[in-house]
């Protein structure tokens, strides 16, 4: 059975579909199964594993609102052991769609029971705000990966975050769990940076990644070419570092009985 992983912050511009995406591709590297649910209207996970974001081969819009099984949306990639479910333009209007919906709060959640058992892990890539498609999300996940850019409004940014988990674990899911919090776009010649680090670690110890993800050329480029940092350049120091963040998230997963080393 899948452990399911939202990765969120309700703050854009901080790293999370480059985390979703990486951090999907490098423990596919490491013959995981992983599935990267692209949940975000903007569809740039989509496009970041070189796909098409023009609903031509359909997407999670069609599952959500029950149109389509989401087992046959599943779409395969370069990685052999990674699969994407795509956004597609649709996506945009289905919040309107299921505003009076029944049970719509759960939509993402039962879509994913029917193929829980053919993967390690689902990635979802959560859209930079609170909406019913983060709701959604969150309901369906067990635990959240908070990606943090190393920048003066990261506290605030992080406090946000986890007071909307704070609130689906309330009323929506009770066991959802703070996966961790990994600090991005780190520059190491920046003092505001360290400062940045060195209180995430302060308030969240036990949950702040010793991985950090740096500012690097490679890692901005992969995206333009539809290529994970792995496929476009294993030896940067993006691919290095999200190899590292795999592996830690493996090791973090196997002490909790939900992972195997890599």
């Amino acid at each position: 059975m899948a452990k399911i992983v939202a990765v969120a912050n309700q703050k854009g511009g901080v790293g999370k579909t480059t985390t979703a995406v990486n951090l999907s591709a490098a423990l596919a590297v490491a013959e995981r199964r992983v599935l990267l649910v692209d949940f975000d209207p903007q569809g740039n996970a989509t496009s970041g594993v070189g796909l098409n974001p023009d609903g031509e081969q359909g997407g999670i819009y069609d599952a959500i609102i029950g149109e389509v099984p989401l087992g046959e949306l599943i779409v395969p990639t370069a990685l052999e052991w990674l699969k994407v479910v795509p956004a597609t333009l649709d996506l945009t209007g289905a919040e309107v769609e299921l505003v009076d919906a029944e049970n719509r709060d759960n939509r993402l959640k039962d879509a994913l029971q029917t193929v829980i058992d053919d993967f390690d892990y689902i990635f979802i890539d959560c859209p930079p705000s609170l909406s019913l498609l983060t709701v959604n999300a969150l309901t369906a996940s067990d635990s959240v990966l908070i990606p943090l850019q190393c920048e003066y409004y990261a506290l605030e940014g992080v406090s946000k975050i986890v007071r909307t988990i704070n609130l689906i674990r309330e009323r929506r899911n009770p066991e959802l769990e703070i996966e961790g919090i990994v600090l991005t776009m780190f520059d190491s010649r920046n003092n505001l940076a360290h400062q940045v680090a060195d209180e995430i670690k302060e308030h969240f110890a036990d949950k702040a990644y010793k991985t950090t993800i740096p500012r690097n050329v490679k890692l901005s480029e992969s995206p333009s070419f539809g290529k994970p940092i792995v496929t476009y350049d294993i030896n940067s120091k993006g691919a290095v570092s999200y190899m590292e963040l795999a592996r830690e998230f493996v090791a973090n997963n196997s002490q909790k009985g939900t992972g195997v080393l890599v």
